[in-house]
């Protein structure tokens, strides 16, 4: 099969197709950093995860981009309600982003680009849309013209009704008396004497929140990306916004695909702080929740339906998740003593599935299914072991299904932790040395050093596992 994924620009499933193989653009639209990050947040980025190391496991050398809105009227509101600055609660609430994302074993994106390093970019794409007549001043503020614009609306599929529902995006009401149409948007605000601002053709002032992304893609990418990744409470006005001020800058598409994931439910109620059922994601962390059952809760939905919070699910994720560990432990507790030193082994019939699953939309709940097939007979071993059990002949050649399920398990991002028993010890600075310097060999296509370095560490004992996301994990027998 081929990957297929829903794009919501035409309402169907489409074969990816990048436009420079094997190379692939991928932005996704980040948090405005005026809070800690919650549950719909984890969601979101455990989805977009797997698509980046599914696309890696596949060959494609994936460019990911994700940026942090740092200029903003909540994060203003934020740092006035504190008595603090803009700095202070960007920074704090950047950290803890990133604290959340480790934790949950989230890569890091290649780029993080953020709205206040961005200015020139941004007032050079105003200063376009202006020479272009889609964009107009107004006493400081500078609004986009909807009618500019062709197809406007074409993203989300809105009537003109219902695009003036929301086409303001995060205008004050007082602003709308200043455009020329209802639905037009601000790309530059006018600061007040007592807000933050940076100086511009049109006065002190800062980006609106839709240019931002704009003007970050093309400084990144250009005028045309891959793939454009978010919520989908992006779609509108935020995603419609973006491709209609880009599109009339450039005249060429802003994304081929545009992907969405589905919103977070708790108890079946739309997830909200007015609600009081806002569950943040280091309030479950430290309830005890493991990151590992957290990603395979998300997973176990498909990615653009909603995702329905409720204890019993969660608890129903950690014990699937408990029954995984165990088994993606057994070759790291068990390995010597079964004589599993051969990393070639795996089995393609699993791989297969697993790829054709993921294929399907990324049918992360398909490529569950698989992980637990195989998991299920290295978990019985696992029991059978540390009960004091013999290894058999037929224990042996299980080998392959422990590295299936490692690597397809690492494609997914769930990955066991390695306990006491199982953590480095003395010597082993020799063992990452020699681990880099095979790294080396391998950028430098020089495998043949490569294969030797791995060689002499299997006469050791050190057993050399390469993860999906260029990482080398390494078990000592």
């Amino acid at each position: 099969m081929v990957l297929r994924l829903h794009n919501t620009l035409t309402d169907r499933q489409e074969v990816f197709t990048p436009r420079h193989p094997p190379a692939v653009s991928i932005y996704c639209c980040g948090v405005t950093v005026y809070d800690a990050c919650h549950l719909g947040h984890a969601r979101s980025y455990i989805v977009w995860d797997v698509l980046r190391r599914y696309l890696r496991w596949q060959g494609f050398a994936v460019r990911f981009i994700q940026n942090f809105t740092d200029i903003d009227d909540k994060i203003i509101q934020r740092a006035e309600a504190e008595g603090s600055s803009v700095e202070v609660v960007t920074e704090r609430n950047i950290a803890g982003f990133f604290a959340d994302m480790d934790s949950l074993n989230i890569l890091r994106a290649d780029n993080y680009p953020r709205a206040t390093r961005c200015l020139g970019q941004i007032q050079a794409m105003i200063a376009r849309l202006e020479a272009k007549g889609a964009a107009y001043s107004a006493d400081g503020d500078v609004y986009f013209a909807v009618t500019k614009a062709r197809q406007y609306g074409k993203l989300s599929g809105r009537n003109l009704q219902q695009q003036q529902e929301g086409a303001s995006g995060r205008l004050a009401e007082e602003e709308t008396d200043r455009k020329r149409h209802p639905f037009d948007f601000a790309l530059w605000k006018r600061s007040r004497s007592d807000e933050p601002g940076y100086p511009s053709p049109w006065g002190v002032g800062r980006p609106g929140w839709h240019i931002e992304c704009s003007a970050m893609i093309h400084q990144m990418f250009g005028d045309t990306i891959d793939m454009h990744l978010g919520g989908a409470d992006l779609v509108f006005p935020h995603h419609e916004n973006e491709i209609a001020q880009s599109e009339t800058a450039t005249g060429r598409p802003l994304a081929n695909f545009w992907l969405h994931n589905g919103m977070v439910n708790v108890d079946a109620a739309k997830m909200s702080k007015s609600l009081g059922n806002f569950t943040t994601i280091q309030a479950l962390l430290d309830e005890g929740i493991s990151p590992m059952a957290l990603r395979l809760f998300v997973l176990q939905a498909h990615y653009r339906k909603p995702l329905d919070f409720t204890r019993e699910a969660m608890a129903a994720a950690a014990s699937g998740w408990e029954g995984l560990e165990i088994a993606l432990q057994v070759g790291e507790r068990h390995g010597a003593q079964l004589g599993w030193r051969d990393p070639r082994q795996s089995c393609p019939d699993q791989h297969e599935a697993f790829a054709n699953a993921l294929d399907d939309d990324l049918n992360s709940s398909g490529a569950l299914a698989v992980l637990f097939a195989l998991a299920r007979p290295l978990r019985a071993l696992a029991h059978r072991l540390q009960r004091g059990g013999e290894a058999t002949a037929q224990d042996r050649e299980m080998e392959g299904t422990w590295r299936s399920l490692v690597e397809l398990a690492g494609v997914l991002g769930l990955e066991a932790v390695a306990s006491p028993e199982d953590a480095p010890g003395a010597g082993d600075a020799a063992v990452v040395a020699a681990i880099q310097e095979r790294r080396i060999a391998r950028q430098n296509r020089d495998f043949a050093t490569a294969d030797r370095i791995r060689s002499e560490l299997l006469s050791q004992g050190i057993t050399l596992v390469d993860r999906p996301d260029g990482a080398t994990h390494w078990l000592r027998a």
